[in-house]
């Protein structure tokens, strides 16, 4: 039961860091364009990550097969799922990337049971179509003009991508720390970036900085990336990947409380018929895995 609670907790907070992480992401990119600011985010948690590694005198990986995997989570998780949210959204929009992404856990119960055998029961997928249709009711269902079919395809890569990437943290995590596969990971995924940045053109102007530009991209760096991508890989290392899927779910809802906190964003009945919802598949997820 502890270690289902502290699965929660480090997973819950992880969602929710990404949830209010499009606030800061809506100013910051104003002023750096998308790609070069995802290379910033790796640079500035790999200074963090590899801070700590040096405290804690942590040895990197000896064998091919364990950085095979470090490599494979870096470039599914890291470099392509991410870049492909990024270009999706861009083609497509943000009512429909919401809904398209939130798909992942879907897709992440089917990868659990395919690569790792867990077992799929009618109270986890009782509990994840219970949150799903919190999601919907509060997205909604309209797509937009501006959604278009090769942005919806992005979304969907990235949605997929993703859910891999859970699967093959939990399988990793077997031989190595999560501390050392997220560190490793996001090294690859900085040089698996660098290309993207400089194919931007020239995206870091003395004239694009300022204080406020600068605290935002420590705060993706440091919170969002080094932190949460920590907090995810742990929690998902102690909890069934498809119960532990669902705390995905909580960015939306925190996203929409962040933009009626600093934003100014409305929120009508259908935020909190849905927050609840999510809640509640959550909870029978998470009741589920106690029981087990």
């Amino acid at each position: 039961m502890k270690q289902a609670f502290l699965a929660s907790f480090y997973l819950s907070l992880a969602a929710g860091i990404w949830g209010g992480m499009y606030v800061v992401s809506k100013y910051v990119l104003d002023y750096i364009p998308p790609f070069t600011l995802v290379w910033l985010r790796y640079a500035v948690a790999l200074i963090v990550l590899g801070a700590v590694a040096v405290a804690k005198r942590e040895r990197p990986p000896k064998n091919g097969r364990d950085w095979g995997m470090i490599i494979t989570v870096g470039i599914i998780g890291y470099v392509v799922s991410i870049s492909l949210q990024f270009v999706g959204t861009k083609w497509s929009n943000a009512h429909t990337a919401s809904l398209i992404t939130a798909s992942t856990p879907a897709f992440v119960v089917l990868f659990a049971r395919w690569l790792i055998g867990e077992a799929l029961t009618w109270r986890k997928l009782g509990a994840l179509l219970l949150a799903t249709f919190g999601v919907i009711v509060i997205v909604g269902l309209g797509g937009g003009e501006e959604s278009t079919f090769l942005g919806n395809v992005c979304l969907v890569g990235a949605a997929v991508t993703w859910a891999l990437l859970s699967v093959l943290v939990k399988i990793a995590s077997a031989r190595l720390s999560v501390f050392s596969i997220t560190t490793y990971a996001i090294f690859v995924a900085l040089i698996g970036m660098t290309p993207m940045m400089l194919a931007e053109g020239p995206g870091l102007a003395a004239s694009h900085w300022s204080v406020p530009v600068a605290l935002g991209v420590l705060y993706l760096g440091v919170v969002s990336t080094a932190g949460a991508f920590f907090l995810w890989n742990k929690g998902m290392e102690m909890i069934d990947a498809g119960v532990g899927s669902l705390f995905f779910f909580f960015q939306p809802l925190v996203g929409s409380l962040f933009g009626r906190l600093f934003l100014q964003e409305q929120l009508d009945v259908s935020f909190w018929l849905g927050g609840a919802l999510i809640a509640a598949g959550v909870a029978v997820a998470v009741r589920s895995e106690q029981s087990a």
